[in-house]
């Protein structure tokens, strides 16, 4: 497993909290969160809009987490400059339970190798790496080694809540409650709503009130909602996405994130970005029901390779007959069958993690959590971790525990400047919080 870390000259171990770090996928590498967040130098990408092709502008990060922490970035099994030897190596590696195994090994190598025992431990992890976090930390609880805070960005614990698929999953309609306010946030952002005001907090705090009581209620009768009940949230529906009265009640009230990407700007032959809602481009099939690409992943995606591809070789001095792999080929290969703690095995359902969390919270009720969520992102949308938070199965206690940070950005926060700053600042303070020395 290929790393990076930083770590202060001469600090004592007990003095100085350090952070492991690492993105999603599954089976994603982690130079988005090295190079666009937390490293020591970063790429700078535009706010909205596809980059120009290379150069790319790599300058010193502002923002680096190293004035609050030892940082260790870590590539995923087969992903970045990770490899994976040896038969069966997906069965090794490439699932829920393995993966969470294999950082829990990785962690607790390093703890012993560099000496890092008594320094306050902190996990951060990005999408999938939120699904990670969940699992490793009560693998590491369970080795009595003790975290101080978990820091989740753009969160999925139950995948149930994804707005991906979930005309796969008739009878479940929770995830299109938990992703209209995203919805609803793209509409503003792109200037699809009629009277839409300046502020979009006032703006999402009605839209979720929505979400949650009358269109949740409407969902629950399916077939029995009466014709002038579908009308009336249809049209607040309409009044929240700027999608016409007429798709939705087609849709039958229930739209997917694809299906919305594809239609929010259709009228200007353009597709909504997933990942961040603010990017658009092109439609690459006008006649297609969802969108068939991703124009955030497509505007900034060279610049991240690029950009690592560089200060690997240059600055880190490494890798010269090596290749990054943005993505180790999980494929069909990953494992999402996962047995939760108390469990004998996998329960038949879509993987579900929040049991993990909780039970690490309540092994160590000292753990902090910390949620950060973008408003444009459409891959785990917002409400999504706040709805997946609300309802951990912890004592009511343990909510006062977690701590929740809202930015005007996407699923990579950081990709916006200002959020970027806030993102820090959120953190550092976190970690300094949860960093209190023994009495």
């Amino acid at each position: 497993m290929f790393y990076t870390a930083y770590f202060k000259k001469d600090a004592k171990a007990e003095n100085r909290p350090i952070t492991f770090i690492y993105n999603g996928g599954p089976g994603s590498a982690t130079l988005w969160l090295h190079m666009g967040a937390f490293g020591p130098r970063r790429i700078v990408t535009n706010t909205d809009q596809h980059m120009a092709a290379a150069p790319y502008k790599v300058a010193p990060n502002d923002e680096s987490l190293l004035d609050a922490s030892d940082l260790v970035f870590i590539d995923a099994p087969g992903a970045g400059f990770s490899r994976i030897a040896g038969p069966d190596k997906e069965k090794a590696f490439w699932g829920i339970d393995a993966d969470g195994y294999a950082f829990a090994e990785f962690i607790t190598t390093f703890l012993n190798k560099y000496g890092r025992w008594q320094s306050p431990k902190f996990l951060f992890g990005e999408s999938y790496g939120t699904t990670r976090s969940a699992v490793l930390v009560n693998m590491l609880e369970q080795r009595a080694i003790d975290v101080n805070g978990v820091m989740l960005l753009s969160q999925i614990l139950a995948f149930d809540l994804s707005p991906d698929s979930p005309y796969f999953n008739p009878g479940l309609d929770q995830a299109y409650i938990t992703s209209l306010p995203t919805y609803a946030a793209t509409a503003w952002y792109h200037k699809k709503l009629g009277d839409q005001g300046k502020d979009i907090k006032p703006f999402l705090d009605e839209v979720e009130k929505f979400a949650t009581t009358d269109y949740a209620l409407a969902l629950q009768k399916g077939a029995d909602l009466p014709d002038a009940e579908r009308t009336a949230v249809a049209e607040k529906l309409h009044k929240y996405t700027g999608l016409s009265v007429d798709y939705i009640k087609k849709a039958d009230l229930r739209i997917s994130g694809g299906e919305f990407t594809k239609n929010l700007q259709d009228d200007q032959d353009t597709t909504t970005g997933r990942i961040d809602t603010r990017f658009s481009g092109p439609n690459l099939d006008t006649l297609s029901k969802e969108a068939d690409y991703d124009p955030f992943i497509s505007a900034i995606g060279s610049a991240y390779i690029a950009g690592f591809n560089d200060y690997a070789r240059k600055d880190l001095k490494w890798g010269e007959e090596r290749r990054i792999k943005l993505f180790a080929d999980v494929g069909h290969f990953w494992n999402f069958q996962h047995v939760p703690p108390g469990a004998d095995q996998a329960p038949w359902q879509s993987p579900n993690v929040m049991v993990d969390l909780a039970t690490a919270m309540k092994t160590n009720p000292k753990l902090k959590v910390q949620l950060n969520m973008g408003y444009f992102d459409l891959a785990t949308p917002f409400y999504e971790g706040i709805y997946e938070m609300k309802h951990l199965p912890i004592p009511a206690r343990l909510q006062s525990n977690i701590d929740y940070k809202f930015y005007e950005s996407g699923h990579m926060v950081y990709a916006n400047e200002t959020a970027l700053k806030q993102l820090h600042d959120n953190a550092a303070e976190f970690i300094k919080n949860a960093s209190t020395p023994a009495p």
